[in-house]
């Protein structure tokens, strides 16, 4: 099993690994071409840059990822510019979902140990969106959350616990607001 595969699915792994120096590079090169180019001339390059993209889907630049690999999008769904995403841990946005601008989204997290974190341990978990949701600009979506089909995240938010389905969160962290259905 390779180093990123560990990452990928929270096991222990060598953070110093060459395989990450050549994973990223390859990504940024991707980067590069997205964000030199507007919806359809970057369409070919978001396909070699993430695992899986839907039909009809739009990555605005500018876009940052860290491998790009761990990224699966679906279709119709738009993502606005100045997106982030660490994808240290797969990232699986579905069908239909709009991200504001400057969204966040991190799968890696570092201990509280200050020990732990000199030696660059870090643990990552996979964040899930389903489909038809709606996430307002600025917001963060921490590790391991999982955001249910049909909900809102207010602007600014920080999401640190997953989100029922049609349920409208906000704030910092984020808390249930209403149900939206």
């Amino acid at each position: 099993m390779s180093e990123f595969e560990k990452m990928s699915l929270g096991l222990e792994f060598d953070a110093t690994s060459s395989e990450f120096t050549e994973l990223r590079n390859e990504a940024f090169d991707l980067l590069k071409d997205i964000n030199s180019r507007q919806f359809e001339a970057a369409k070919p390059y978001v396909a070699q840059l993430f695992k899986h993209v839907g039909e009809n889907t739009i990555v605005c630049p500018p876009f940052l990822c860290e491998y790009g690999k761990n990224i699966s999008i679906g279709s119709n769904t738009y993502i606005n510019m100045g997106v982030t995403m660490l994808d240290n841990a797969p990232i699986t946005i579905g069908n239909d979902v709009l991200i504001g601008p400057s969204v966040q989204f991190y799968t890696p997290t570092h201990s509280l140990d200050h020990r732990q974190r000199k030696n660059w341990k870090f643990q990552c978990l996979p964040i899930v969106v389903e489909d038809d949701v709606w996430i307002g600009g600025n917001a963060v979506i921490c590790q391991g959350v999982t955001i249910g089909a049909r909900s809102v995240i207010a602007a600014g938010s920080v999401v640190t616990k997953d989100v029922a389905p049609d349920t409208l969160v906000g704030g910092v962290p984020a808390k249930f607001i209403k149900t939206t259905r």
